[in-house]
């Protein structure tokens, strides 16, 4: 696979500080730059700025795939294999209540790949993933 830039994006989030803690202690993304009404942070490499927004009543959207509700938006990393392993026993020793537990999607199919969803404080729906074989990120 080869060196991908870095992606860049931002969430809203309705309570700053909340966010702020689970990002940094619970995901442990380095803080960057911030300021009253965002901040941004290092996501495995990436740039993710969670910016205030107050809270709404949007219900969120589900699609069915692999049997699950996945939830629509989302958003999330492809990590190595052994980071995702690592990544989701720290999520579970930490407490993080999953949409979706960590397992395999796709068993002995293309795209077999080791999914979890969860949601931030902000109810903003994370996916971490990690496929064994990196070439099958893109395969039909």
């Amino acid at each position: 696979m080869s060196t991908i830039p870095p992606f860049h994006i931002a969430i809203p989030v309705h309570n700053l500080e909340e966010c702020r803690t689970f990002y940094r202690d619970i995901l442990n993304c380095e803080e960057g730059r911030s300021s009253d009404h965002w901040v941004d942070f290092n996501l495995f490499g990436h740039q993710l700025v969670i910016h205030y927004k107050p809270i709404s009543d949007e219900k969120t959207h589900t699609n069915a795939v692999d049997g699950k509700s996945v939830p629509v938006p989302h958003y999330g990393v492809v990590l190595p294999w052994q980071t995702f392993q690592d990544f989701s026993t720290s999520l579970k020793d930490k407490g993080v209540q999953f949409i979706i537990e960590p397992y395999i999607r796709f068993e002995g199919q293309v795209g077999e790949q080791a999914t979890a969803f969860f949601l931030d404080p902000a109810g903003n729906a994370l996916e971490f993933k990690a496929f064994k074989d990196s070439n099958q990120l893109f395969a039909k």
